[in-house]
């Protein structure tokens, strides 16, 4: 009966809280923390499968832990282990987990943790065979409270990697908090997990409603009309094919936060065929497009172009390779590239060089799009649109990197995931990762870049763009190097 009272009065905290919030009270001094994210139901309702969604990983990592997270300054903080150390010169790791609690109400053991996390990690290895997690050879539990990851070899992003909301423990009830999740119409209440019981409040202490968090999934167009009339405190997971949507919505310039990320924003090569199994006409494309006139598409602060696949030196030892065609001019650039598809046109008479991009829905990619259909237009390519999930030729790319290495990038745009590559580079790749040495890693790793980049597999465009809109009323929050903004950090200030 006890339980039963427990739950009835937390269901009419959260109505009534829910019921504020949905009547579109702006009151965020007072009342939950109204929060939409660009996506759709299917990230709440199957976040593991819809990453790298931004609606995935913001529930993920509210309500499911990994050993570790990120906080929005893009630092390593605890998750489920409250400490850790680090031994075997970088070959194993030990975390000791803190008292935490399943949905059911049941202790979370070194035991649970140990087998769900390395099921997770040969579940993303059998995707990514020579991804991040290679070197992982067992995960056990030492005592009830304490867990090895044991490596084969050293992984200096190891935390870093763990902080990704793909390692969230999750049980068949969900995870251990920082919230609970519970559905509201098309909305979700977070509430926040008491960190002693794995409840969600007390008999005689509810939760005050300025901690709760109603989440919503949504297109971006609707959750920047939501934030304008005061509907919403906070909007994450902008990018660059909401970016358009800003002006016309009239949006306060000192509302859109935009992150210092780094990643991939370019096209990938996934056709195949005579024509872009040609060197010569993947160096044509690469170098035909004009990323001068792309921050006209996207004006925001700070954020850059690049011609490069790694963006700076990162563990490659040396400067990344540029493009062999980098100081030409424009002009001369088409010039080279309309000689080399009239060549192609004349060895495959029966053929019309035609390029499927697949891009995102939104008013940012149709302006992306348009630029490229120009551009390709000029050495004598025909575009042709299509969506991200059909068949193409050209595949956007659009992701933050989870951790400083160039073996990130170079694995992102390599064979394992179906992109136009050279084999040689590809085993140069595969030398780095399973390399003994830091300096051997190094100088596999600057081996592949150069092959990669003379390949002309990816074409980098630039930066992503990450950007939100943040009311004046909520505090703690700061622009995220990982894009990362944790809900349990925001803070609402009293009308």
């Amino acid at each position: 009966m006890a339980a039963l009272h427990r739950s009835c009065r937390a269901s009419t905290v959260l109505a009534v809280a829910l019921g504020l919030a949905l009547a579109g009270c702006s009151d965020q001094g007072s009342g939950p923390v109204v929060v939409s994210v660009v996506g759709d139901r299917e990230d709440f309702a199957k976040p593991l499968q819809q990453l790298p969604d931004p609606a995935a990983k913001l529930l993920l990592e509210s309500t499911a832990q990994g050993l570790v997270a990120f906080d929005a300054r893009g630092d390593i903080i605890p998750g489920l282990a409250q400490r850790w150390i680090v031994e075997d010169d970088g070959r194993s790791y030990i975390f000791r987990l803190r008292r935490a609690f399943w949905g059911d109400g049941s202790r979370v053991t070194a035991a649970d943790v140990a087998r769900m996390l390395m099921a997770r990690i040969n579940s993303l290895r059998r995707l990514d065979p020579d991804g991040p997690l290679d070197a992982v050879q067992a995960v056990v539990p030492m005592t009830g409270e304490v867990v090895e990851i044991r490596m084969a070899a050293a992984r200096p992003f190891m935390l870093q990697m763990l902080a990704q909301p793909q390692m969230a423990i999750l049980s068949r009830d969900g995870g251990t908090g920082p919230y609970r999740a519970t559905r509201r119409g098309d909305a979700l209440m977070l509430t926040p997990v008491d960190r002693s019981t794995g409840d969600i409040e007390t008999e005689d202490e509810p939760v005050p409603p300025a901690q709760l968090r109603v989440l919503r999934a949504e297109r971006a167009a609707l959750a920047i009309l939501r934030f304008r009339a005061g509907q919403a405190g906070l909007m994450l997971g902008g990018r660059f094919a909401d970016v358009p949507l800003l002006i016309p919505a009239g949006i306060d310039r000192d509302a859109v936060r935009i992150d210092p990320v780094q990643g991939l924003l370019g096209l990938a090569i996934v056709g195949k065929g005579a024509l872009l199994d040609d060197d010569a006409v993947r160096a044509a494309i690469n170098m035909a497009i004009d990323r001068s006139q792309l921050p006209n598409l996207f004006p925001l602060g700070g954020w850059t172009t690049t011609e490069q696949i790694v963006p700076s030196d990162l563990d490659l030892g040396r400067a990344p390779t540029p493009p062999a065609w980098a100081n030409q001019p424009m002009e001369a650039r088409r010039a080279q590239g309309r000689a080399i598809i009239t060549r192609w046109r004349a060895d495959h008479a029966d053929e019309t060089p035609l390029l499927r991009i697949a891009l995102p829905q939104g008013p940012g990619a149709t302006l992306l799009f348009g630029l490229l259909r120009r551009d390709l237009a000029a050495i004598g390519v025909t575009a042709q649109r299509v969506a991200m999930k059909e068949s193409a030729d050209l595949r956007l790319i659009d992701e933050v990197a989870p951790y400083d290495s160039a073996l990130w990038y170079l694995g992102r745009v390599g064979c394992v995931r179906k992109i136009h590559c050279n084999a040689q580079a590809d085993a140069a790749l595969q030398a780095a990762s399973l390399a003994s040495s830091a300096e051997e890693r190094m100088a596999r790793a600057a081996e592949a870049e150069a092959l990669m980049q003379a390949h002309n597999g990816y074409i980098a465009l630039g930066a992503p763009v990450r950007w939100s809109l943040v009311s004046r009323r909520l505090s703690g929050f700061a622009p995220s190097p990982r894009a990362r903004h944790p809900l349990n950090h925001l803070f609402s200030s009293p009308n």
